[in-house]
């Protein structure tokens, strides 16, 4: 098989293609042929060596969506669509950047479905983590009020699409203005032209403070996103689009206001159950959700892809194609 292996850290061009025998699942394991991945932040920091306990080379890849092509356990069917996240993959073990991969079968999820590859590879990952973190760390219900901070990017414009089906009133922020009016045709309320600081802006759209802020810059916004929270209100920093993983500075009994909460999501596939995914699968079929995919890649691509991804680029998902 042919498969896209990090041969060390280091910047895009580690990455290779290389032959590679197809790997044999042991009792517990699936072998998964591969039709599509989506791309993720997390493997270039990956690839970058960031990720503790990472060896290479490596075939990265958290997350795939594919066809069965042996379950030695018998519990799941040749040709069966399915899709598999995180659990280790990519990481831990090789992952999805192959024309196969062999995972445990706890982490897979069958689905039936007839979109194209290149939609259903954008889906698995960006569902579990935008699904986790509005309804299982932030509890976002129809009465709270929103804040997207990174509202442009792929996790921010589905998080958009989903807290306004729940039927919450939803801000999202962006640095550049000329992107005010797709958030609002995406069905933000209100947009904020995110300058480094939203606190001003967003109090002045409502004084007394918002009840939920879905982080996903990270480190670099975190204390001026607490700063827009209203008594009880609570944070959840899901992504780090900002590129770091730590802070300088914080000091909780001031750059947490009082009464505030701050959470985190870091989910796994635990995090998601088959119900779900088929239920937003077929929303995504019935046209009631707008996947934002930006571009799709072939395995033959995956230097610029990720070049693409490292250079911020990406104005949505970025899926590769088998």
């Amino acid at each position: 098989m042919r498969a896209a292996v990090t041969t060390r850290k280091g910047n895009p061009n580690v990455i290779e293609i290389q032959e590679r025998s197809i790997p044999v699942p042991e009792k517990g394991w699936v072998l998964i042929k591969v039709k599509a991945f989506g791309l993720n932040r997390s493997e270039l920091f990956t690839r970058q060596g960031h990720s503790p306990n990472v060896l290479f080379p490596r075939i990265q890849g958290i997350e795939c969506v594919g066809v069965v092509e042996n379950d030695p356990s018998g519990k799941l069917i040749k040709g069966q669509q399915v899709a598999a996240i995180m659990g280790g993959m990519g990481r831990n073990y090789d992952g999805g950047y192959a024309e196969y991969v062999i995972v445990p079968e706890e982490i897979i999820f069958p689905f039936k479905s007839s979109l194209p590859w290149q939609i259903l590879g954008a889906i698995p990952e960006m569902f579990q983590t935008v699904s986790g973190s509005l309804q299982e760390a932030l509890e976002v219900s129809s009465k709270d009020i929103l804040l997207i901070r990174g509202g442009t990017s792929s996790i921010g414009m589905l998080s958009c699409q989903l807290a306004k089906n729940i039927g919450a009133t939803v801000i999202a922020t962006t640095r550049n203005a000329n992107k005010t009016e797709s958030l609002l045709k995406n069905g933000a309320d209100h947009v904020v032209i995110d300058q480094g600081s939203v606190k001003d802006a967003v109090r002045e759209l409502f004084p007394h403070g918002i009840d939920k802020v879905l982080e996903l810059i990270g480190t670099r916004t975190l204390k001026d996103s607490l700063q827009c929270i209203k008594p009880k209100g609570m944070v959840c920093m899901t992504g780090i689009l900002g590129n770091e993983w730590s802070m300088k500075e914080f000091t909780p009994m001031g750059d947490i206001p009082s009464l505030g909460r701050l959470t985190v999501y870091m989910g796994e596939a635990a995090n998601l159950n088959h119900k779900r995914l088929q239920e937003f699968i077929d929303l995504v079929d019935k046209g009631m959700i707008n996947l934002n995919v930006d571009r799709v890649f072939t395995l033959d691509e995956i230097v610029k892809a990720h070049t693409y991804m490292e250079d911020n680029l990406a104005k949505g998902k970025l899926v590769v194609i088998l």
